[in-house]
């Protein structure tokens, strides 16, 4: 019972910040598995396996609410199910030893970009909603996004995701929804893989899965507030250093290093995700002052979440 606590909690944590952000349900809740001793192979298995549920009832509802471009989620996601369930299948040939490192390498560079993708250089915002993207330009990054994914445990949606947003072509609810609708594909793909490379051993953590499921149920009207609330950019940057941070350790762990190294590489990595949380509030807080402006203008009520004291007026900003 007390096992199904933890991770259901774990399940809440990490769709508290994809339910914010739109995507790192899977490498966040990776990192926290691995981090609570869960070993890397396994923990990838239970999240794509609770991902199969949340990926389908994510895409219905996005389907439901007109948000998906189907020639995306079949350029993506079949290439996408292609690479996962060749990831999964390379994981599950690694020992506990030698996947450990890998798969916090991994998580490490995918928290990296999503700090610097929040912090440094905001997802664009378009309106189409059908991408003009073709099948060369999403294939590969369908079948790189699938593979990272499954074999880091995480991944799907920090890659595709900011890739198809940084774009400026496709509107945000239209990419998130196609997105979602896709990593069904991935999600079923991987599972299938980790089926194969682990055995029954992969059907042995029904907990966890259980777990993530319901954690990541109850916590979705909460992720629905927070991101009403707190900026995407800092959101994603406070998360990207957390994944960052966290794997850092497992690395350090694996690779051995010393002491003296260790922690001066710990203080060089929360410094510079001191610097980028700084530039993300400072952001966040001349769009909030931006668009209250903007609603005044014409004539409309600011609503309370941007009616900050502290937000630098418009007029005032320096280029």
């Amino acid at each position: 019972m007390l096992n199904l606590l933890i991770f259901t909690l774990v399940g809440v944590g990490a769709q508290l910040v994809d339910g914010a952000l739109g995507m790192a349900f899977g490498v966040t809740a990776t990192t926290l598995l691995i981090f609570s001793g869960v070993g890397a192979a396994h923990a990838s298995a239970a999240v794509h396996l609770a991902e199969v549920g949340t990926t389908l009832v994510s895409g219905a509802a996005h389907w439901r609410f007109r948000n998906i471009d189907w020639k995306v989620v079949v350029r993506l996601g079949v290439p996408g199910a292609i690479g996962a369930f060749l990831g999964a299948t390379v994981l599950s040939g690694l020992s506990t030893e030698a996947a450990t490192p890998v798969t916090a390498a991994i998580l490490l560079g995918i928290g990296l970009y999503v700090a610097l993708r929040f912090s440094v250089r905001p997802p664009a915002v378009a309106q189409a909603r059908t991408s003009p993207h073709t099948a060369r330009f999403l294939s590969p990054l369908g079948f790189f996004g699938g593979f990272i994914d499954a074999s880091g445990g995480g991944g799907w949606g920090p890659i595709t995701t900011s890739t198809l947003l940084s774009r400026g072509k496709t509107a945000p609810r239209t990419v998130i929804g196609s997105v979602s609708a896709s990593e069904f594909l991935v999600a079923v793909a991987a599972s299938a893989g980790f089926v194969l490379g682990l055995g029954r051993e992969s059907l042995g953590n029904l907990v966890i899965v259980a777990g993530l499921a319901l954690g990541g149920a109850l916590a979705a009207p909460l992720a629905a507030w927070l991101v009403s609330r707190v900026p995407a950019t800092l959101l994603g940057t406070a998360v990207g250093g957390i994944i960052v941070l966290t794997n850092a350790q497992k690395l350090f762990d694996a690779l051995d290093m010393p002491g003296a190294g260790v922690a001066v590489l710990y203080l060089l990595i929360t410094a510079g995700w001191t610097a980028l949380l700084t530039i993300s509030w400072k952001r966040s807080r001349l769009t909030r002052a931006e668009t209250a402006g903007r609603l005044e203008e014409l004539g409309t009520a600011v609503p309370p979440v941007l009616q900050e004291k502290n937000a630098v007026p418009t007029a005032d900003r320096t280029p």
